[in-house]
């Protein structure tokens, strides 16, 4: 049986746009505790894990509406990603809107995830995701409550659950290349995301390269533009997916994390029907010298290695 429409169409667990991308990361309407990234045991003799941490502002329309933060830790060629956000202010107050992500795995040529877990609420309901992974491809998922099922809406073929990248692994893009942090072409690249509900490509291209000061931060940064193109799970007849679609004001801007080949996004800004949500990074700070992820032929995170984000309630 069925449960009452209360038309759920996985709006709490990314936010429109390039929320997708930032899926759940700066989802307008996360955080369950803020959850650290926890390193693995350091081996003996072992370089200490590469950590990282961005604390974010949210503003709509040119007013605050939350905040938000990701951690990171980089051992070698494993990643281990958390994320959470808050609706604050008036905002907050009426839609209690919070949440919390987490995702891990491997880092090579691309993100390959283990696993991706994310947990939101809002002062009406709730929803939580959880997908194992091994090599980029869903082995197992599941959505609670699960989603309505809509006749209009695009199914999720098996072939759509293979090659992908979960919402907050894809907030981590390797240098291409010859591995320069700061190379144009490190924006030239589409994102295959699937958030547990809907696939969906975010196409990023090189816009400019330019300086940036933030408290821990000082250097520069690469401007990408960002395209949404839908590919399954959603209703194609949506005002919002066709708003999307059509959105030419996307962008990300990109910062490295000194010590490994990683780039993490220092501020998303996207245009949406009521304003352009802009998330930006208001601190960052940065720990450990691991030496240089994403080796080569590193093996897979298994499958089996399911993170897990704090459900509310629980």
């Amino acid at each position: 049986m069925s449960a009452t429409p209360v038309r759920r169409t996985i709006k709490p667990v990314t936010l429109r746009p390039l929320g997708r991308v930032v899926g759940a990361v700066l989802a307008v309407a996360a955080l369950a505790g803020p959850a650290e990234a926890r390193a693995r045991a350091k081996r003996p003799g072992a370089a200490a894990p590469a950590t990282v941490a961005v604390d974010y502002s949210i503003n709509l329309a040119g007013l605050p509406i939350g905040t938000a933060r990701l951690a990171g830790s980089f051992d070698r060629d494993r990643y281990l990603m958390d994320v959470s956000a808050t609706l604050t202010g008036l905002v907050g107050a009426i839609t209690g809107g919070r949440g919390s992500a987490r995702a891990s795995g491997t880092f090579a040529a691309a993100p390959q995830p283990g696993a991706f877990s994310i947990a939101t609420h809002t002062a009406s309901s709730g929803i939580a995701v959880r997908m194992a992974l091994a090599h980029g491809n869903v082995v197992q998922s599941e959505i609670a409550p699960p989603l309505v099922d809509m006749q209009d809406r695009v199914p999720v073929t098996a072939a759509n659950k293979r090659g992908i990248l979960d919402p907050v692994s894809a907030l981590l893009m390797p240098t291409q290349g010859r591995g320069e942090p700061l190379d144009p072409d490190n924006c030239n690249r589409t994102l295959p995301v699937f958030d547990g509900a809907t696939r969906f490509n975010v196409l990023l291209s090189y816009a400019e390269t330019r300086p940036v000061q933030k408290p821990g931060y000082a250097g520069q940064v690469l401007v990408c533009n960002a395209r949404y193109q839908a590919v399954a799970g959603h209703r194609p007849d949506r005002p919002g997916v066709k708003f999307m679609e059509e959105n030419r004001e996307m962008s990300v801007w990109l910062a490295p994390v000194a010590g490994t080949r990683a780039l993490i996004p220092l501020r998303i800004s996207v245009l949406t029907t009521v304003g352009t949500n802009i998330i930006e990074a208001m601190r960052w700070t940065q720990s450990g010298a691991a030496e240089t992820i994403g080796t080569a032929g590193a093996a897979p995170a298994a499958s089996g290695d399911v993170a897990q984000a704090s459900l509310p309630g629980q």
